[in-house]
Parts: C-alpha cells; sequence; structure tokens
C-alpha cells in the first residue's frame, strides 16, 4: 500500500525535505496551519505534494480522517508555525514517532521553554513574559539587570530581538514587538524578557528517533553588535565535533531534548556556552535555516534532512547507523550572513560582483536573497541580511581571506536608487 509522510508549514529550510522522501518511494501530502500561506517567508512549492489541505481552526476531525485513509505513516513539522499542528494530528492518529501535545507548547513558546527548563533543573536564562512595561522594567531593575534582551514569545530568525542596556532601550524594544506582527504573521500580545547570558553561543543540530539523538552538527556564532542594539549573525562557523566544547553542547542538549519532549524529528538549538555551563536560547523543532543538504553533504559527512528522512522512514536503519552517534567535520567551513547599511530600491543586481563573490575558490554557493524592485534597508536581523554565502575549504586561511573579499565588495552587489 502506498505511504505517505505530511509535512506541516513547509517554509524557508523544510522546503529541503520533500527530496529525500520522494526520492525513496514516499508520497507527500502539505498541510498549512493558516487559511492562507505566510508571505513573510519562502513557502512550499505545493507541485510537490499530492494534496495540500488547509487548517481552519474547525476541521481537524475532516484532516485526520483524510491522513488515516491515505496511510500517513508519519507527519512531521516543516517549520515552527507547524509544530503544534503537527503534534496535534501525529497523535490523533496515535503514530508511534509522534512527540505527543503534551509539551507542544515547550516545544513552540520561548517562555514555557525556558520554564520547562527550570522545571527539570536544567541550567537556563532567568525570564519574564508580560504585556505590561512597568511591570517588565521593575523585573529588570530589581532581579535580572542589564543588558537584558527583549523578543517576541513566539517568533524567528532573530525577529524582533534586541539587548537592552538602559530603561529607555527597553521601552523602545517593548514598543517595538508590542506593535508589530511576528514574522509568522501573528500578533505579540505578551514581551519575553531574558536575562542576558554571557558568553559564546552555538547552534546544535539534532535528529530524533524514538528517543535516539543523533548529533548532525555544532556551529559557533560570530556576531557584530548594530545600531539599536542589535547583536545580528555574521557567521556560523563548523567546529570539530571532539573540541571541549562541543562535548559540554552534546552532554547539555541529551538534558534538553527529552525535557522538552523531542524525541522524534530535527530540532534547532541555540545554546550559550556561561561560565555556570551551557544554558539554551531557544530551541526549534524542525531543521537548521542554515541548511543547504549538498554542502553539508561535504563539509559534515550527511546533512539534517535527509537523516530526518531515515529517522521516520528506516527506525530500524537509524538506531545502528545514526543513533548515539555524532557527525565528523571534514572540512572548515561557515555560512557567512552579510549585513548592509544600504537603505534604498534596487535597481540592478551587479552581476559582475556576484559572479566574482561565486568564482572565489572557497565559495560552494551565493543566495542573492532581494530583486529588482525590493527596499533594502539596514542590517537588524537574519531576515534583513542581503546575502548568504556557503564557504568551505581545507584551510581556515583560505576561508579568512575570501570573507574579507566578500567583505569589501558586498555592497556592490544591490545598486540602488536612494
Amino acid at each position: 500500500m502506498k505511504e505517505y509522510v505530511a509535512l506541516v508549514d513547509v517554509y524557508s529550510s523544510g522546503n529541503f525535505l520533500p527530496r529525500f522522501f520522494k526520492e525513496n518511494g514516499i508520497s507527500l501530502i502539505h498541510v498549512q496551519s493558516t487559511p492562507e500561506l505566510m508571505p513573510t517567508m519562502l513557502g512550499p512549492n505545493l507541485s510537490e505534494y499530492e494534496i495540500n489541505l488547509v487548517y481552519n481552526g474547525c476541521n481537524l476531525d475532516e484532516i485526520v480522517i483524510l491522513l488515516k485513509e491515505m496511510n500517513v505513516i508519519a507527519i512531521i513539522a516543516g517549520q515552527e508555525p507547524g509544530v503544534i499542528l503537527a503534534d496535534l494530528l501525529s497523535e490523533s492518529l496515535h503514530l508511534t514517532n509522534s512527540n505527543g501535545t503534551q509539551l507542544s507548547s515547550s516545544r513552540r513558546n520561548k517562555y514555557d521553554m525556558i520554564e520547562t527548563l527550570h522545571q527539570n533543573n536544567i541550567n537556563a536564562t532567568c525570564q519574564i513574559k508580560s504585556a505590561e512595561k512597568n511591570h517588565i522594567l521593575d523585573w529588570v531593575n530589581n532581579q535580572s539587570g542589564y543588558p537584558c534582551v527583549v523578543k517576541p514569545l513566539s517568533s524567528a530568525s532573530t525577529d524582533g530581538v534586541t539587548i537592552c542596556f538602559n530603561e529607555k532601550d527597553v521601552i523602545d524594544a517593548c514598543d517595538v514587538v508590542l506593535n508589530n506582527k511576528d514574522i509568522f504573521g501573528l500578533d505579540n500580545k505578551d514581551i519575553l524578557v531574558q536575562s542576558f547570558l554571557e558568553g559564546d553561543e552555538y547552534i546544535v543540530d539534532t535528529v530524533s528517533s524514538h528517543g535516539h539523538v543523533y548529533i548532525c552538527g555544532i556551529w559557533k556564532y560570530v556576531k557584530k553588535m548594530v545600531h539599536g542594539g542589535k547583536n545580528i549573525y555574521d557567521r556560523d562557523v563548523l567546529i570539530d565535533e571532539n573540541s571541549d566544547e562541543a562535548k559540554l553542547l552534546v552532554d547539555y542538549i541529551y538534558k534538553v531534548l527529552p525535557a522538552l519532549g523531542i524525541m522524534n524529528g530535527p530540532a534547532h538549538a541555540e545554546v550559550i556556552l556561561t561560565d555556570k555551563g551551557p544554558a539554551l536560547v531557544e530551541i526549534g523543532a524542525r531543521l537548521n535555516g542554515n541548511m543547504e543538504p549538498d554542502f553539508h553533504d561535504i563539509v559534515l559527512g550527511n546533512n539534517q534532512a535527509r537523516i530526518t528522512y531515515i529517522a521516520y522512514c528506516s527506525p530500524d536503519r537509524f538506531l545502528k547507523n545514526f543513533a548515539g552517534k555524532k557527525y565528523r567535520k571534514l572540512k572548515e567551513a561557515c555560512v557567512l550572513n552579510t549585513s548592509t547599511k544600504q537603505d534604498g530600491i534596487i535597481t540592478a543586481i551587479n552581476e559582475s560582483i556576484v559572479n566574482e563573490i561565486r568564482g572565489l575558490d572557497t565559495v560552494f554557493k551565493l543566495v542573492v536573497k532581494y530583486s529588482v524592485g525590493r527596499k533594502i534597508s539596514p542590517t537588524i536581523d537574519l531576515l534583513s541580511s542581503p546575502l548568504r554565502i556557503f564557504i568551505f575549504s581545507d584551510e581556515k586561511t583560505a576561508i579568512e581571506l575570501d570573507y574579507k573579499k566578500i567583505d569589501s565588495i558586498k555592497d556592490g552587489v544591490y545598486e540602488l536608487n536612494v
């Protein structure tokens, strides 16, 4: 009988999942959790799916019946907005590879996430959530201190995240959160404020199957502070899997995943190594946003999207080849998210500079994120980074040289009408 996998809210890097299921004979269903597709992220290529089911808040039973009739063997969130619905659907179908709904909010709501870690005696930041700025200021001034971090409860890509150094910063950052929707188009009704964690920040990517974990990759964030308290991502640098920091991070993430009920599927954790040990910033029960499967195959020996397919559709193979194991760093590698101070309407893409960057020895792929006619503004988060560049080499010095070259010419990619 034909087997199906349902992917819920396939946005951004979730679009790398269909390839590996389809290559292995698994048919696909897409489920969207909103009446209309979200315009803020790259959406699903619906031609890859046999059917697209739209959840309107009232038709859960109809969707469950249809999924049962189509012999669905797994339901996976393609991006963070789909986590809650994927949990609900997979539990309703009594799938053994469901994460269930008991801890769904702890996998989606950043406040609940950290509170759950506290309840399990796992090191994490101090925090408060409130819609009242006076309540927040009282907590910061009397408990947390400065700097502190203000952010939305359930957004992504550093949307609305601000480091605050005084009361005015906090008030301004709270206004930004409350007066804007999150990246997924939802109103921000509460503000999350956390104590600032000192230390280097890392990405820890995993795939789990029935509680068995594979560490797909660990990357160190290199950041830049820009105007307005925005500590933006500059580079994700691949670290050695046997380094001291990697060992600390792996031990920590083995505690975090079961505490949050992530027993199946991919996860993307952001962790800071503080003087008190690792502390979670947040985790998404989905693929890493810097996914580029062919690039990861070269530098890591495999990729999170393929391993997600194996975890759900060949659990015995996962248990034999991946459970309890971790990646090998095969190359020096980084993913560069460039920043800009440019401000204006894009009138042309300078192909000569694009080709110059693509022609550098270390460059695997350049993604030109903006098109002609779009407004470009100074970078404040990942969404407003204008270029993404995947780089690898046998030598760190080669990467550093090309990084400096890219930094010197990157603003020439876009020609503007200011």
